[in-house]
């Protein structure tokens, strides 16, 4: 693959250990080193939407202060489901995904991205949005779900690119990839005018 020259001076990190991340990246074309730090992910109880993403990728990035040089940069993510007026984080157990997944059923929700991208002089902070329609999901659909994939590792308890997306999902608005957890439309935008 061929790498974009203008992004030939730098070395990246992703600090992530989502395996949807990782992938999404390698298939960018951007070579990486995967390096994760552990960062406290609570967020204050005011913030709503993309603030809650974009406040915990720039957590995320803070975490190399220090650690990098001009020609390094470490990329952060966080991914929010927002609906009805309230977050959905991760599941913490099965009562709990059937519950979000419940909640998503048949309605319009919304996924954030936060992206922080940060080298030793500079910062760059952006999100992105995706308006995804589910349509009504049975009890069975959903515990058939969430038996065979796990998706407790999953903002929304789901994954877009699972068997619940394939039968699920009616309609995105947005970048599909937003909603796998790396807006790369806009990630690709932003490196290459970092």
């Amino acid at each position: 693959m061929v790498f974009p020259d203008q992004l030939k001076k730098y070395r990246f990190i992703l600090a992530s250990k989502s395996p949807r991340r990782q992938y999404l990246l390698k298939e960018l074309g951007i070579p990486f080193e995967l390096r994760t730090k552990e960062v406290d992910e609570h967020f204050p109880a005011e913030l709503k939407r993309e603030e809650i993403p974009l406040y915990l990728s720039k957590l995320k990035a803070d975490a190399f202060e220090g650690e990098l040089d001009e020609n390094t940069i470490v990329i952060t993510a966080d991914t929010i489901v927002w609906i009805n007026d309230h977050v959905l984080n991760k599941p913490a157990d099965h009562a709990e995904a059937v519950q979000m997944l419940r909640e998503l059923s048949g309605n319009r929700h919304e996924v954030y991205t936060g992206v922080c991208l940060k080298s030793k002089n500079k910062e760059v902070c952006f999100h992105a949005r995706t308006d995804v329609y589910f349509k009504k999901l049975s009890d069975a659909e959903i515990d058939f779900y969430i038996n065979t994939c796990q998706p407790f590792d999953k903002a929304g308890a789901y994954g877009a690119q699972e068997w619940v997306g394939y039968v699920g999902i009616e309609k995105i608005e947005g970048t599909y990839f937003n909603v796998m957890g790396l807006p790369l439309y806009e990630l690709y935008r932003e490196l290459v005018k970092f």
